[in-house]
């Protein structure tokens, strides 16, 4: 089997090089980045500040009846670990590739590309089947390379070239409220976990175990962060950090 090379046309559009004299575009829109804000606070100022956001802001319309939702994810690196060691060593521009679903519904499946630069943040997805996450998980990759979408072409491209493979398990309870001027996201993730095996990731009664007992409280916004957010999620001596999800559940495997 040839395996494509990933390069790149004058414009910086991306190409697969599959059999001589062909090539399969990836046509890449233009990402739409935002800030991203991140602070970890302890359990009580977490209940105090779900009460808060919950008097001012509108929820989460995916959000059940309790106001929560499980976010399954499933992250990909390297070898040698180069996400892990880009997200330690602080480097501004990294990307991180993920599997995604929600509670424990397997009908809506999602491939994620979380992209950082600086300290602006991009996501681009795309849907898959239960058939092709299966397909994926037991390296059965071909169906990425005839797609159409440039997600999965483009991760096709790096499981070959930089042998990108499935790592670990993160999972973790969302309680989430929108704030339509300046289209502000905020999120309380709490009560994270991480699962033995990656295998196991399309079994929602898989066994897991707790990675960390604090909540972390993310603040997402375009152009503007109006002063009514900015003083809803004031909790004393606490400042903007990095924290990553996924460095937290590595420790584990």
């Amino acid at each position: 089997m040839v395996i494509p090379a990933m390069t790149t046309d004058r414009t910086g559009k991306a190409e697969v090089s599959g059999k001589p004299g062909q090539a399969v575009k990836i046509e890449k829109k233009p990402a739409a980045f935002r800030h991203e804000l991140k602070h970890m606070v302890t359990p009580a100022e977490d209940a105090v500040l779900a009460s808060r956001l919950s008097r001012l802001f509108r929820r989460d319309s995916h959000a059940g009846e309790n106001g929560v939702y499980r976010v399954n994810s499933l992250y990909f690196d390297t070898p040698d670990d180069k996400a892990l060691a880009q997200k330690a060593a602080g480097v501004s521009d990294r990307e991180k590739f993920r599997l995604r679903y929600y509670d424990r519904d397997l009908t809506f499946l999602r491939l994620e590309k979380k992209i950082k630069k600086g300290g602006l943040c991009s996501k681009r997805s795309a849907r898959l089947t239960m058939e092709q996450a299966h397909q994926l998980l037991s390296g059965e990759i071909g169906f990425l390379l005839e797609s159409a979408d440039p997600l999965l072409t483009e991760l096709y491209a790096k499981m070959n070239g930089q042998l990108l493979r499935p790592k670990t398990i993160v999972s973790y309870e969302r309680e989430a409220f929108v704030y339509a001027p300046g289209n502000v996201r905020i999120t309380l993730d709490r009560d994270l976990h991480t699962g033995l095996f990656s295998t196991d990731f399309l079994d929602p009664g898989r066994m897991h175990v707790p990675a960390a007992g604090c909540t972390v409280l993310e603040v997402k916004y375009d152009a503007f962060l109006p002063d009514l957010v900015r003083l809803a999620v004031q909790t004393p001596d606490r400042k903007t950090g990095a924290y990553s999800k996924y460095a937290v559940c590595r420790k584990y495997g």
